[in-house]
């Protein structure tokens, strides 16, 4: 049997405001999220054995746990005989880097649910769907579809239909960010903002006008992020600069790829350890 493959694509938080916290002691959040054309690559076959083989390559494929979200996947869905006990041979090439704030492990999880979906290997209800998302990470089920979402007040999501066309430019320095450690020093909560805004009114303006509640709590507990954001700032004046998620990386948008390619020549000239990658919204 050949490998299917499947593209996970890197998300960006465009916005994130941090709105309360829950009895269950995790917080509320409303935030903008956007994929962009950087992806990890899965390769999926089925095979016969005992076992799911996981296998990771590429660039940062290092350091990933024998626990991951992969693992954490496939562990419930065969205690759920969901997979009517079939293995699988996954092979997952990282390109996207870890504690960077870009979701990459946990696309890499809603990328194979909705694979698994899409080829009735599994059937689950929006309800099963939901439960299992949560059970692997906050954020799997903003990636099921890989669409640009709204998520605001009380959970509510609205699909973004038009292309945003932003190029991206993705800097991480050579260190991560603990979102736990990030999340438990949130003293202030914001206002929600994003129920009143509408899909189609969504642009490069209004989006330069928002923020990443995250970001002060970040560059405060590691002032190269700081850094980093304010030169960004001076390269050009007319980008926009904003963490994503729980950091570290930090990304300027830019409304041509001329403007996004100068800032990451200098970027590359005075960062040379920093990782670094130009993308655009998909």
């Amino acid at each position: 049997m050949r490998f299917e493959k499947i593209k996970s694509h890197a998300k960006i938080n465009l916005s994130l405001n941090v709105i309360g916290k829950r009895k269950s002691k995790l917080h509320n959040l409303e935030t903008l999220v956007a994929f962009v054309d950087l992806h990890d690559q899965i390769l999926i076959k089925k095979i016969n054995n005992k076992n799911h083989v996981i296998k990771f390559t590429g660039p940062f494929s290092k350091k990933i746990p024998k626990e991951n979200t992969i693992s954490n996947l496939l562990k419930i869905l065969d205690e759920k005989k969901k997979l009517r006990n079939h293995k699988y041979l996954i092979s997952i090439r990282k390109n996207i880097p870890q504690q960077a704030g870009l979701g990459g492990g946990s696309m890499n999880a809603a990328s194979l649910i909705n694979y698994f979906e899409k080829k009735n290997k599994i059937n689950l209800t929006l309800k099963e769907r939901y439960n299992l998302c949560s059970k692997i990470g906050s954020d799997v089920i903003l990636g099921i579809d890989q669409k640009n979402l709204i998520i605001s007040y009380k959970k509510k999501t609205t699909k973004i239909k038009k292309n945003l066309k932003i190029f991206t430019l993705m800097v991480k320095p050579n260190f991560g960010c603990s979102t736990k450690s990030i999340f438990n020093q949130i003293r202030h909560y914001s206002k929600p903002q994003l129920s009143k805004i509408r899909s189609k009114n969504i642009d490069f303006n209004l989006m330069s006008k928002l923020k990443n509640d995250l970001e002060i709590i970040s560059t405060k507990k590691y002032p190269r992020l700081q850094k980093l954001r304010d030169y960004f700032l001076n390269i050009d004046k007319n980008s926009c600069v904003r963490m994503s998620g729980s950091g570290s990386t930090i990304v300027g948008y830019f409304k041509s790829k001329k403007a996004a390619l100068n800032a990451k020549k200098l970027l590359r000239k005075n960062y040379k350890n920093y990782w670094c990658n130009l993308s655009k919204t998909i």
